[in-house]
């Protein structure tokens, strides 16, 4: 690709990214192509569909997430690492507003672009939580798929304007009820006082 071809597909990514951050996942390629100052036909020269485009823009998210996985299995304690990664994708699922309902299309249609990102991403969350469960930190009653939902869950909940207030303090909740006894005092510790509303 040549260089003003890449600096301009940069561009676009840059400014759905910003439109996906402030409107969701539904924004119009329209009103992307206006906001990059180009036309309809550029934006879909570069991302013939909606889907491609989403797919490049959130694969390189994905991988930066599932990467962290791999750094913190490594660096971390198994707690530690389970609770850090979690925090990580509810933070980037709720920027990206409306992404959690995609992921969960995505992980169930394997002709998605999507699709392998996110089974990717899934199974880097279920390393994590199986390096947990064998240390005794994470109850065993659950799987990767069921740490996937609640990443989704939570997420939702920093989408509503009316809950966003309480997401910070059930995420602390969401985390204590993982870990068992034996490593439930890491979420209790990093819980910060919170105003009733």
């Amino acid at each position: 690709m040549r260089a003003d071809a890449r600096k301009n597909r940069d561009h676009l990514l840059a400014v759905a990214g910003t439109a996906i951050t402030e409107q969701g996942v539904d924004v119009s390629l329209r009103d992307i192509a206006r906001r990059a100052d180009v036309g309809l036909a550029t934006l879909l020269r570069h991302f013939p569909t909606r889907e491609a485009l989403l797919d490049t823009l959130l694969r390189t998210s994905f991988d930066e997430l599932t990467a962290k996985a791999g750094e913190l299995e490594t660096s971390s304690s198994p707690e530690d690492a389970l609770v850090s990664w979690l925090r990580d994708c509810v933070a980037w699922t709720t920027e990206y507003r409306g992404v959690t309902v995609l992921m969960a299309a995505a992980i169930e249609d394997t002709e998605s672009a999507l699709h392998a990102s996110c089974v990717t991403l899934r199974a880097a969350g279920a390393r994590l939580l199986t390096r947990a469960q064998a240390a005794g930190m994470a109850r065993s009653d659950i799987d990767g798929a069921d740490l996937f939902a609640l990443v989704a869950m939570l997420a939702w909940l920093g989408d509503q304007p009316s809950l966003a207030p309480r997401a910070g303090r059930l995420f602390e909740v969401v985390a204590s009820a993982i870990l068992t006894s034996a490593g439930s005092s890491h979420a209790k510790g990093e819980r910060r006082p919170q105003t009733r509303s």
